[in-house]
């Protein structure tokens, strides 16, 4: 059955900042306090998304989360009105502020794994959102991220929706970030693969367990014979690779990689060959000496986008991070790429400097979704994008989302009221319906 890839992008939300709150992620670390300019990270994402729209793909988008979030501020126990709940926050416990004000679930990679309904045993696609234990401050994405999702694919008839796995260390689970599906012509099912930390558990936490990956896996009804399981190479995960999809990237048959992806790399490729039966992945293994593991990160070269191109199906592209392009390593490996005997004949750069700086680059901003045109037929047309619609978001971003941020800027209550405003008007612009708690 022929199918559409929707890329669901998330959108960077006012208090765009650089809290520093992932530890293990070193763009974070590094570029804790310093100011950010969310109506920059705004208008770059929604260019990727243009970019995307060009080249002939449906592209839908995601709305920021209400933030400073003050209900779960509530539940901590501080009190007052919304104004003297900021003031109070920001005095006692400022990185607490910074948590409930980030705009992290711009990263669609970690809300959720799908499975398209080629692959599994009821026939419809199932969506399972991801729990983010890992860290505080993503695990705070969960119930809007769920109930965004219900809003989208609401049609029982083609989608399931899955309850978050336990919230539990042993169940953590980072979604699709993690969750690679390849296509080959000659099966009806797509193959599987799932990439976890080291087991069993390391001293530090993994943020995905291979218990978290084998449970989606069944949940969603997922044929044994089309699962892999693989381990992350250690030292990369050692040097900053927290997702797997910051070092390896697939499209349909093509898996592209660094010879550090897998912790046995030359097992998993076998398992993946032999799961496609008689037919062959085509592997792309980038070597150390072609580009450094650190240099891999540092451009998040592996977290480019591969994609097909709709007018030439044999064909694909990456959409690589401004920063691949600017080193010299990266740009080298890039071209040679495209002068191989393989499917990538294109390369598209875009300038994405404020996710990245968070840890984010082109995979991490989408969430994937393979989709018939039943299915997609059944998605809420709001949150797809068409030509028209992106003049006005950029006017609005313009409008609404200041060039300047700082951590302690959070506490402004014009800030407040300036993100409410602003999402508000997005809800009306996108014709979606008020979503957020706020306008009830």
């Amino acid at each position: 059955m022929i199918t559409t890839e929707v890329n669901f992008d998330g959108l960077p939300g006012p208090t765009h900042h650089y809290g520093g709150l992932s530890s293990d992620n070193p763009a974070s670390s590094n570029h804790q306090a310093l100011p950010s300019n969310p109506k920059k990270a705004a208008l770059q994402s929604l260019e990727k998304m243009k970019v995307l729209c060009r080249l002939g793909l449906t592209q839908g988008i995601l709305p920021p989360h209400p933030r400073p979030y003050i209900p779960s501020l509530r539940q901590l126990g501080f009190t007052g009105n919304d104004y003297q709940i900021l003031a109070k926050v920001i005095k006692w416990q400022p990185e607490l502020l910074s948590a409930y004000s980030s705009s992290s679930a711009m990263w669609a990679a970690n809300i959720a794994t799908v499975s398209p309904s080629s692959d599994t045993l009821d026939n419809k696609v199932h969506i399972t959102p991801a729990n983010l234990i890992h860290q505080f401050h993503r695990s705070l994405e969960l119930p809007f991220s769920a109930h965004l999702l219900h809003q989208i694919f609401s049609d029982k008839k083609y989608f399931i929706h899955h309850a978050p796995l336990p919230a539990h260390p042993l169940w953590s689970d980072e979604g699709s970030a993690n969750h690679c599906r390849f296509i080959i012509p000659k099966k009806k099912q797509g193959i599987h693969l799932f990439v976890h930390n080291a087991q069993p558990l390391p001293m530090i936490y993994p943020r995905q367990t291979q218990s978290a990956s084998r449970a989606i896996a069944r949940l969603q009804g997922l044929l044994p014979e089309s699962i892999v399981f693989a381990e992350q190479h250690p030292e990369a995960v050692a040097m900053g690779t927290f997702h797997n999809d910051v070092i390896a990237t697939n499209n349909q048959n093509l898996l592209l990689c660094h010879e550090k992806a897998f912790a046995e790399q030359t097992i998993v490729y076998r398992q993946l060959n032999a799961a496609c039966d008689s037919e062959k992945l085509q592997i792309i293994e980038v070597s150390n000496k072609q580009l450094p593991l650190k240099q891999a990160i540092k451009t998040y070269l592996f977290n480019s986008q591969l994609i097909s191109l709709p007018d030439c199906p044999d064909k694909m592209a990456l959409i690589v991070s401004e920063q691949c392009r600017t080193n010299s390593q990266a740009w080298n490996c890039l071209n040679e790429l495209t002068l191989a005997d393989n499917p990538i004949t294109s390369i598209h750069s875009v300038d994405l400097d404020e996710s990245m700086k968070n840890g984010g680059g082109p995979a991490c901003l989408r969430l994937r979704m393979p989709l018939t045109q039943k299915e997609l037929d059944a998605v809420h047309p709001g949150y797809l994008l068409s030509s028209n619609v992106f003049g006005p978001l950029e006017k609005w971003i313009h409008q609404y989302y200041r060039d300047r941020l700082l951590p302690e800027d959070l506490a402004d209550p014009n800030l407040l009221n300036e993100s409410r405003t602003a999402l508000d008007e997005l809800t009306a612009l996108l014709n979606i319906g008020a979503i957020y708690d706020f306008q009830h």
